[in-house]
C-alpha cells in the first residue's frame, strides 16, 4: 500500500496488547523501549518473525532479552526505557483510543478512522482511494 500511495498514506501504528496473551504487554514496553532508540519497526517485525517461527513455540521473557540484543540496541538504554512511565502511560492511550474506536482484537486496521472488514488488497486500495477523493472535495 506504502509503494502504491507513496504521498498519501500514513501508518500510524498503536499498540492494543491482548489480555489474554500474558507475553503481549511486555512485548509493547519492548517494543516501546526500542522505539527510543528508533528502532520500532525492526523491533516489531524481528518479534513477528520470532514468534512464526516453526522452530519456535512460544513468546517469553527470554525471548524479548534476546531481540534487543540481536539488533544491536544499547541495552542500558534500552532496559532504562522500559521503566520508564512514559511507555506505559502511551500504550494504556493506545489501548484507551483503540476501545473508544470498535477495536475488539488485533491486527485492526483503519483508513481514515473506517474500519477495514475485507483485508484483500483490492479492498484497502478501494478505501484509500474513497478518502483520497472525500479529501479531494
Amino acid at each position: 500500500m506504502l509503494e502504491r500511495n507513496p504521498d498519501t498514506l500514513k501508518i500510524v501504528f498503536k499498540n492494543f496488547p491482548l489480555r489474554s496473551h500474558n507475553m503481549a504487554r511486555p512485548a509493547a514496553e519492548s517494543a516501546m523501549a526500542a522505539h527510543e532508540q528508533g528502532r520500532f519497526w525492526e523491533f516489531h517485525d524481528k518479534l513477528f518473525s520470532y514468534i512464526t517461527s516453526p522452530s519456535r513455540t512460544k513468546l517469553d521473557q527470554q525471548a524479548l532479552s534476546q531481540i534487543p540484543v540481536e539488533l544491536g540496541l544499547d541495552m542500558p538504554r534500552f532496559l532504562k526505557s522500559l521503566k520508564d512511565p512514559a511507555i506505559d502511560a502511551k500504550i494504556n492511550q493506545d489501548i484507551r483510543e483503540g476501545v473508544e474506536g470498535g477495536v475488539t482484537g488485533t491486527p485492526s486496521l483503519f483508513v481514515n478512522g473506517r474500519k477495514v472488514k475485507s483485508r484483500s488488497p483490492q479492498a484497502i486500495q478501494q478505501m484509500i482511494d474513497q478518502a483520497k477523493s472525500k479529501k479531494a472535495q
